[in-house]
């Protein structure tokens, strides 16, 4: 299990730093001074800091596909392989053209987002699943600091051989993976997944874990679960092998699918809604006036270290306080975030570093909520059947939001300034809480099954 998180840790990681390297290379690319062929045109230094992320939002519905016909190993090795290809595009490669096609390849990797989430949840035990499933958002917070740090004090060479050797080693190490056990057991091949299941577990095949482990997830390979209780399930000897449907027919089928994915679509529209992205996009402007004496770069470093801290504590809290109580009051409270910076830019009550203190709460209260609940939420409520191409849905829909969001964003803030788009931000997060109280069940520790009959409820029990 050490070796999971290890390794699916340090993907997440490669792939922050990837995704963030543009930030550290978009002013030497555009100077005189480049090390490119010609300096880069403003409509090349707007694509390439943002075709990586409709890269992404192609890569993700083929992602949902190729989980379900390679299975979790395989696609995170994919994906991977053209991280590779990318590094090793910006490392030999000096012209404008290449490196903006580099940028395309590594935004196809950010798919990952759902890769792997979805790996860990159908490895690791309930009890430690939404702290081990956080780990994605937490190591990709790593990957961006590391990409600050690397992009500041290395030279440009150094630095993408530096970054081609760890993506390399990130490949070899998920050689090393076996595949998860839920897949094999939805392809039938049920002795590789009691291979899997205890390898995982660090015991041996024959033992009882692995067989209580087999039974669980043949029940939840079981389709009929909005028609059948958990208790008449148990007395069922067996389950016998129903036919496969397709995926609209399962939606139509299962009222309990269709909840938990307007649950997750919304969750994830109020994130994205909640302005994080925003800030973190024009950190600089926003931190030039909160210190001015401060360099821009010392303050996007701060703020990387306190989303990564606060991406610890939202793992742990995650499981400590649960799902649901940790979206709610972590919305609050970044609500009130948004409420007094939208004052303070607006009114200017305040000292500047008052700017930047709320800035950083912020980070950290949205790290905390809406940055790590709804991740592990798509990771852990779908059925197999509809696992892949539910969360694919998800995920891609948290990319249209975003790009959105940050398209919006420069003529709301020309037509009512920057300080009254904290109050729209601010109103995203107090609706998020409220919704919720009412819709989001408690999944913490719950079987795919047990979490499905929650969804399934007319009504969700507020407990």
């Amino acid at each position: 299990m050490d070796m999971l998180y290890i390794t699916v840790s340090y993907v997440c990681l490669m792939m922050g730093v990837m995704l963030t390297w543009p930030s550290s290379t978009l002013l030497l690319f555009s100077s005189e001074n480049t090390t490119l062929n010609r300096p880069m045109t403003e409509t090349e230094v707007s694509l390439f800091g943002s075709l990586s992320s409709i890269s992404a939002m192609i890569s993700t519905p083929c992602s949902g596909y190729l989980l379900d016909k390679l299975g979790r190993k395989y696609s995170c090795m994919l994906f991977s392989l053209l991280q590779v290809l990318s590094w090793v595009i910006v490392t030999v490669c000096y012209k404008v053209e290449a490196i903006i096609a580099s940028v395309v390849l590594s935004g196809l990797n950010g798919c990952m987002l759902l890769v792997v989430p979805l790996y860990i949840s159908e490895i690791c035990q309930e009890s430690i699943r939404g702290t081990m499933t956080s780990a994605a958002m937490v190591f990709y917070g790593i990957g961006m600091l590391v990409s600050y740090l690397m992009g500041g004090y290395l030279a440009y060479d150094t630095m993408n051989y530096s970054c081609l050797s760890m993506t390399v080693l990130g490949v070899v190490f998920l050689v090393l993976m076996k595949e998860s056990p839920m897949h094999l057991m939805s392809k039938g091949l049920e002795k590789e997944a009691a291979r899997s299941i205890a390898y995982y577990r660090g015991v041996k095949i024959t033992s009882k874990v692995v067989e209580e482990e087999i039974q669980m997830l043949r029940r939840a390979l079981n389709p009929e679960l909005d028609d059948l209780t958990p208790e008449v399930e148990k007395l069922q000897p067996t389950l016998e092998k129903k036919s496969k449907i397709s995926a609209w027919k399962f939606f139509k089928k299962s009222r309990s699918t269709r909840q938990a994915l307007m649950v997750s679509l919304v969750l994830y529209t109020s994130g994205v809604f909640q302005g994080m992205m925003v800030v973190q996009v024009y950190a600089e402007p926003l931190f030039s006036e909160a210190v001015p004496t401060m360099s821009p770069v010392i303050c996007s470093v701060i703020s990387a270290i306190v989303g990564v801290i606060s991406g610890f504590i939202g793992a742990f809290l995650v499981e400590w306080a649960g799902r649901r109580s940790l979206m709610i009051y972590a919305s609050i409270a970044s609500g009130v975030c948004c409420l007094i910076l939208g004052t303070q830019i607006h009114l200017h009550w305040g000292p500047h570093w008052m700017t930047a203190l709320f800035i950083y709460l912020f980070v950290f209260t949205y790290t905390c909520g809406a940055g790590t609940v709804p991740y592990v939420l798509v990771a852990e409520v779908f059925l197999p059947e509809i696992k892949g191409l539910a969360s694919m849905i998800a995920v891609e829909w948290n990319f249209i939001c975003s790009f959105i969001v940050l398209f919006i964003f420069n003529p709301l803030v020309t037509a009512i300034g920057l300080g009254p788009v904290f109050y729209i931000f601010m109103a995203a997060c107090f609706l998020s809480a409220i919704f919720c109280f009412f819709f989001l069940p408690e999944t913490k520790g719950l079987t795919v099954d047990v979490i499905q009959n929650l969804f399934a409820k007319k009504r969700t029990q507020v407990s």
